[in-house]
């Protein structure tokens, strides 16, 4: 079990492996949810990690929205149904929130 001074050693985002401070695994999901967390984070729904604070830009926000719609879109057809499914949940939310926000 990894000490947990070791664990804080490593920059915000980066987990500690092999004595190593790496980035978690790429993968479709991460990839869906840091375009999440843009959109929600421009949407002002998260607070910014460096200034803890939140703002809004909705022209941001529209764009990973936009992205995620891209994504799938393009790999329909190709991927597993949690992923399909975490996909249009998440664009469904979005979607409604920008919508609610921009009124």
């Amino acid at each position: 079990m990894a000490n947990v001074n070791e664990e804080k050693c490593c920059p915000p985002g980066q987990v500690r492996r092999d004595g190593k401070c790496v980035l978690p695994e790429v993968t479709f999901t991460t990839l869906v949810i840091s375009l999440n967390n843009s959109a929600l984070l421009h949407l002002g729904e998260l607070a910014n990690p460096e200034t803890g604070e939140k703002s809004r830009d909705f022209l941001l926000a529209k764009h990973a929205i936009d992205t995620l719609q891209l994504l799938k879109e393009k790999t329909a057809g190709n991927l597993t149904a949690k992923e399909s499914e975490l996909l249009a949940n998440m664009l469904y939310d979005l979607r409604m929130r920008y919508v609610q926000l921009t009124r």
